[in-house]
C-alpha cells in the first residue's frame, strides 16, 4: 500500500454548542483524487479549512506530507512551509484575487515566496504555468475584472500550483461557472494532475462533477461521514439513503425547472 499523502483522523470542530464536524476520518493517496460530497451545511468546507490551516480543529489529527498539521501555522516561515505542501482554490475566484494585480504578477509573487528562482526564472515559470492552465500572454497581463469567470479560476489554479504543492484542495471550484466553462476547467485539472502528480481533494455538492474527477468519494451529512468508497461504486450503487437522495437530485436529460405561481397581489403590482 502506498503511504497516504494526507490523513485526517477523528477530526472534530464545534462552534459553541453546534457541532460542524464530528469524528471525520479519511486519507488521500499521492496523485489521487478524493471528493468530499454533501449539501450546504454538511461540514465539508469546514474540513477543508481545517486541513489548509484556516480553522483550528477542536480535536483530531491532520497529517499532510508526513507532518502534523493539526494546528494553524504560528509563524510566516511555518506558513510558507505549509503552503508548499497544501494549497486551496476557492469557489469564487474574483474574491480570492487582488483586483489591482494582474495574473502574471500574482503568480510571480507566489514564486518569489516559495521558490529560489531569480527574476528570469520566475518569468519563465509564470509562462509555463500559464500554458499549463491554458492562459495566453494577454490574459496574464489583464486585471481580474477583464477576465471571464473561467479565466479567473484558471488564474487561481495557476497561482496555487506556483507553490508546487503536493495537495491541492478545490472547494466548489467550478460551482459558480456555467456548464461549458466547468468542462474546460475540469479538463485543465485532469491535465495538470497527469503532468504534475498533484493530489486533489475536491469539496463539492455536484455529483456530476465528482463523477468526472474523483477516484474515491466520501459522503458527509450533518458533520459526519455516512458513506465512502470508490467513486463508481458510491455513485452507481449507493448504499446510504442520503447518498441515494443526492443522486436522485441530479437533473437528468430534458429536465426543466418548475415555475412558481406568482401571488395574485404581486402580479397586480
Amino acid at each position: 500500500m502506498t503511504e497516504a499523502i494526507l490523513e485526517v483522523n477523528r477530526l472534530r470542530k464545534t462552534f459553541g454548542a453546534a457541532v460542524a464536524v464530528a469524528d471525520v476520518s479519511f486519507s488521500l493517496r499521492p496523485a489521487g483524487a478524493l471528493a468530499v460530497v454533501g449539501e450546504s451545511g454538511s461540514g465539508k468546507t469546514t474540513v477543508a479549512r481545517m486541513i489548509v490551516g484556516l480553522e483550528r480543529p477542536t480535536s483530531g489529527r491532520i497529517t499532510a506530507c508526513g507532518h502534523d498539521r493539526s494546528q494553524p501555522a504560528r509563524s510566516a516561515r511555518e506558513r510558507r512551509r505549509r503552503g508548499g505542501e497544501v494549497q486551496i482554490v476557492f469557489q469564487d475566484p474574483y474574491s480570492s484575487l487582488d483586483p489591482r494585480q494582474g495574473p502574471a504578477a500574482a503568480v510571480a509573487e507566489i514564486l518569489r515566496l516559495h521558490t529560489s528562482l531569480d527574476t528570469a526564472g520566475r518569468h519563465r515559470r509564470v509562462s509555463e504555468l500559464a500554458g499549463l492552465v491554458g492562459l495566453d500572454e494577454r490574459q496574464m497581463s489583464a486585471l481580474p475584472a477583464g477576465l471571464s469567470g473561467g479565466q479567473r479560476q484558471r488564474v487561481a489554479i495557476a497561482r496555487a500550483l506556483a507553490a508546487e504543492p503536493r495537495i491541492l484542495i478545490l472547494d466548489e471550484s467550478v460551482a459558480a461557472l456555467d456548464v461549458s466553462i466547468q468542462a474546460q476547467v475540469l479538463n485543465v485539472l485532469a491535465d495538470v494532475r497527469a503532468r504534475t502528480g498533484v493530489a486533489y481533494l475536491f469539496i463539492s455538492h455536484d455529483l456530476a462533477v465528482v463523477r468526472q474527477v474523483a477516484d474515491e468519494v466520501v459522503v458527509m451529512r450533518h458533520g459526519s461521514i455516512v458513506e465512502r468508497g470508490p467513486a463508481e461504486q458510491v455513485l452507481d450503487e449507493p448504499r446510504h439513503p442520503y447518498t441515494r437522495l443526492l443522486r436522485a437530485s441530479v437533473p437528468g436529460p430534458g429536465w426543466r425547472p418548475g415555475l412558481r405561481a406568482i401571488p395574485k397581489k404581486q402580479e397586480e403590482r
